[in-house]
């Protein structure tokens, strides 16, 4: 396949996606990441989540589901045969921007600030919910 190719990666160690979408698109010299969550793959189950009979969160934890995220997104750039240091952006969802933010940054550091890590641009934004009772998600841009 050219690098000029625009197709779909489905990684195979990377969780399933919840709706009808690949793991990552190709298009140039680029690959855009869909939403990456902290599940595991073969598994509806939240790494540092608990949930009640209700479905509803009572318990979560913030460091565990940031490290699960950027473990996901490293297994879908392993798949895409794309280099960690290649990735150029990222945004990140946090639904609890005042109580979270403070860890997830020092987690964020460990992937991605210093010497050997992309060091890419980077937007963080509060939002109300997301699509499982998760806290976090990335969207990740890497050049091919």
């Amino acid at each position: 396949m050219s690098n000029h190719d625009s197709s779909s990666v489905e990684s195979q160690t990377a969780p399933e996606p919840v709706g009808a979408y690949p793991h990552a698109k190709r298009a140039g010299e680029l690959i855009f990441l869909s939403g990456v969550g902290p599940r595991q793959r073969g598994s509806s189950e939240i790494p540092g989540v608990k949930l009640d009979s209700d479905g509803n969160v009572i318990h979560k934890d913030i460091e565990a589901q940031c490290r699960s995220c950027f473990e996901n997104v490293k297994a879908v750039m392993h798949d895409a045969h794309v280099p960690w240091e290649n990735i150029v952006d990222v945004l990140v969802f946090l639904t609890d921007m005042k109580n979270d933010f403070k860890i997830y940054n020092q987690v964020y550091a460990e992937y991605f600030a210093g010497e050997g890590n992309p060091n890419p641009a980077r937007t963080t934004i509060e939002i109300n919910a997301l699509p499982t009772p998760i806290a976090v998600e990335v969207k990740v841009i890497a050049k091919i």
